[in-house]
């Protein structure tokens, strides 16, 4: 009997940074050597990632910008080369300040036409992540929620199926860097209201044939009612990824993820780095700011 061949690894570009919109330049040039040197943000420590179609199932970009991306026809050479690719798209309202150097609402939603066309809508999750809260001197509360039915129904039409959404995490690192804008206040809604918003959101995705899962929110889930279809989310699902590029692939979950808060992405090999490859987006709410130290999700 013939001895089953390894498993090969999905590549995530990455949740440190934002590699397609900042550094695919430098990703092609690993990707011809056939390795990546990726150091860990906690202990140092350098490893070599192996990166040839032989060892790599499929690479999953995360991003706010696909414009180098989708111009410079990188996808179409790592197909050519035998990659698989999977989309992590971060959509979110226009709203300057929180995401201060993003590209316009109406570039974002031609990216992901021209994603969907070129890749698939099979391959693409479109993020709404995260939710967030906010007070800009003594005005009333507002939110970044405000493009969201628009982002929605074009996600609609181009046969996106998968919406995956959190509430924002007020890391001590977000608050300091608040530090220069008194006037500038994040708020952390009370659970009634993150249920209610979630209710909301799913009840408009669901008329649409979108699925909406939540990001590292277990105990929202938990509180929410057993008819709603929303789940924890999976931003690098392995079952889906098999089922839609076969192949030997290992479902484990990534235990270096935020698993006890719900996380239920496949095991990945992360290639970005904070320090050396900063996210220029400079958004309000980022954990991976440079400025303030690595930090998970």
């Amino acid at each position: 009997m013939n001895a089953q061949k390894p498993y090969k690894n999905i590549i995530s570009a990455s949740r440190r940074t934002d590699i397609p919109a900042f550094y695919m330049p430098w990703f092609m040039g690993q990707i011809r050597r056939g390795s990546f040197e990726v150091i860990n943000p906690y202990n140092q420590r350098v490893s070599c990632v192996p990166a040839t179609p032989a060892t790599v199932h499929t690479i999953v970009f995360w991003s706010k910008n696909f414009g180098l991306f989708l111009d410079q026809c990188y996808g179409e050479q790592l197909l050519k080369q035998g990659y698989h690719l999977f989309f992590n798209f971060t959509i979110n309202s226009d709203c300057t300040d929180l995401e201060p150097n993003v590209p316009p609402l109406r570039t974002r939603l031609e990216q992901l036409e021209h994603l969907s066309r070129r890749f698939g809508p099979g391959t693409i999750n479109w993020r709404f992540d995260p939710l967030c809260f906010f007070k800009t001197g003594v005005g009333p509360m507002q939110d970044n929620l405000h493009d969201f039915s628009d982002i929605a129904g074009k996600a609609a039409e181009l046969g996106i199926v998968r919406c995956i959404t959190s509430f924002m995490d007020h890391y001590p690192k977000i608050l300091r860097r608040l530090s220069t804008r008194p006037e500038f206040a994040f708020i952390d809604p009370k659970p009634e209201k993150k249920i209610k918003i979630l209710r909301r959101m799913e009840r408009e995705l669901a008329a649409q044939s979108i699925h909406l899962s939540v990001c590292c929110e277990k105990d929202l889930l938990g509180a929410l009612p057993r008819s709603l279809s929303l789940s924890g989310s999976s931003c690098i699902p392995g079952d889906l990824i098999q089922k839609l590029f076969g192949g030997r692939l290992s479902l484990k979950i990534d235990t270096g993820q935020r698993v006890k808060a719900g996380c239920g992405c496949t095991l990945s090999t992360d290639i970005g780095s904070y320090r050396l490859q900063p996210c220029y987006h400079n958004c309000l709410f980022c954990y991976a700011n440079p400025a303030c130290g690595p930090g998970g999700r």
